[in-house]
């Protein structure tokens, strides 16, 4: 990508806030994962998280970034549209973490149709729904066998799950869905003391833009900020909901959205 996105390589410096927690984390290869990666480690917790397989080198370099910064970081090859896989993960991340407190569904699939819903094949709606959708629901059900009270489940939403785009139209469908999804799984767990929130980003520069959008130098421009947000610009906010500066915050969605209002 042109230019390189800031991952907060040079940039966030950790507290300790949350210093021993066991995180898994989906989508943590590249763009916001692999920010919030780098910013959990800096702020103390072990983590697992996932990559397609032929991400296989930029998980290497988010493994990198989480042992230099003196953490377990266990990278895990996983198609999360199949259930099976969805299971072993959990799995697998609780044996190599010796237990689960933190859970951050990121992993989404878009692709851009400006030719409008004709243009949307059933291949592309079905990728779309068991990426962002199918695989959060299988891995949150799976987590929340193994995580105790005061842990907490962080979901990726975003601006087009209440603003959405119509050439995103299958994309902004399941933002909503997630939304709706936080809204019920934290009252749901609140009785077990597991808090469930979700960030809501705005355009913010992933590989994900230039390998989905038929023009990416304009993207970002339409924010009331004017740009795009950097990986880095949006760890903070989950490193925030998964603190304990959070425990009485459930439910909730933060937008980080440079400025486009939401409710």
């Amino acid at each position: 990508m042109d230019p390189r996105p800031d991952h907060g390589e040079d940039s966030y410096e950790g507290h300790g806030l949350l210093e021993g927690r066991k995180a898994l984390v989906t989508g943590g290869d590249s763009g916001i994962g692999r920010a919030v990666c780098l910013a959990f480690a800096r702020e103390g917790a072990d983590i697992v998280f996932t990559h397609l397989p032929e991400e296989a080198d930029e998980a290497q370099e988010s493994a990198r970034l989480i042992r230099k910064a003196g953490r377990t970081g266990v990278p895990v090859a996983c198609d999360i549209r199949h259930e099976d896989q969805c299971a072993a993960l959990v799995e697998q991340a609780v044996d190599e973490l010796g237990g689960l407190d933190l859970l951050v569904n990121n992993a989404a699939y878009q692709m851009s149709q400006p030719d409008g819903i004709q243009a949307i094949t059933t291949e592309q709606f079905d990728r779309v729904m068991k990426t962002n959708l199918y695989g959060m629901f299988w891995i949150t059900r799976a987590a929340l066998a193994h995580i105790p009270a005061g842990g907490s489940v962080i979901n990726t939403a975003s601006v087009q799950g209440y603003q959405p785009s119509p050439h995103l139209l299958d994309y902004a469908m399941t933002k909503s869905a997630i939304i709706s999804f936080t809204h019920s799984l934290a009252q749901m767990l609140a009785e077990r003391g597991i808090r469930a929130n979700a960030v809501a980003p705005g355009p913010v520069w992933t590989p994900l833009i230039p390998a989905t959008m038929p023009d990416p130098t304009e993207f970002g421009k339409q924010s009331p900020l004017g740009r795009p947000a950097q990986p880095a610009e949006m760890a903070p906010a989950y490193v925030f909901l998964a603190s304990p500066a959070a425990s009485y915050i459930t439910g909730e969605v933060v937008n980080a959205t440079g400025g486009t209002p939401l409710p």
